[in-house]
């Protein structure tokens, strides 16, 4: 059996003001970097992980480190762990986006199973990229506990597949800053 700790990065001031930030690389904020220190502190008392992963962006790679230090380790790169590509949406707040293209941000609200972030990715398409690249970690360290740090909305889709849920639920999820979730892998 593998225990995956599914981590969100801490917060950043787009995370505070609430724009979208997809591929931009936003770093923490003062906030965001206790929030990763408190995280790491929380891990290392209930499990000892062999491993840390974050996608690319420092954001997750921030977060990651105090983690890692706890093992001790070093943050590996997974680059399929990089948040959703929100395309034009990116540095927007929700009603700047309402505004500009208000049929696509309701089908985003209402409809996200069959949602494309205008000039960005499918939903579904960044579901399934991020649970090959969780799939794949998990047959690389079989019987271990492992570390993936990532972002709310990959997050979400990873959670969604775990319970066997579709895209459409995507908004029944909650992640909140360094959201610590944790699952076992056996058998598939």
């Amino acid at each position: 059996m593998t225990k995956v700790i599914l981590v969100r990065h801490g917060q950043t001031e787009w995370n505070r003001d609430e724009r979208f930030r997809g591929h931009a690389d936003v770093p923490l904020d003062k906030t965001g970097r206790a929030q990763a220190n408190a995280t790491a502190r929380r891990i290392s008392l209930q499990w000892n992980p062999a491993v840390v992963y974050a996608g690319p962006l420092s954001r997750t790679i921030h977060t990651g480190e105090p983690i890692a230090s706890a093992i001790p380790s070093t943050v590996q790169v997974a680059n399929d762990l990089i948040d959703a590509d929100c395309g034009q949406w990116q540095g927007l707040t929700p009603d700047e986006v309402n505004e500009r293209w208000p049929a696509e941000f309701h089908s985003y609200l209402h409809q996200p199973g069959d949602f494309q972030f205008p000039g960005g990715e499918l939903l579904e398409t960044a579901r399934r990229r991020a649970m090959k690249c969780v799939n794949t970690l998990i047959e690389h360290h079989r019987n271990q506990t492992i570390v993936l740090v990532s972002h709310t909305a990959l997050n979400r889709l990873i959670l969604l597949s775990v319970l066997g849920l579709d895209s459409q639920s995507f908004w029944k999820i909650r992640q909140g800053t360094c959201a610590i979730n944790v699952f076992d892998s056996e058998d598939n």
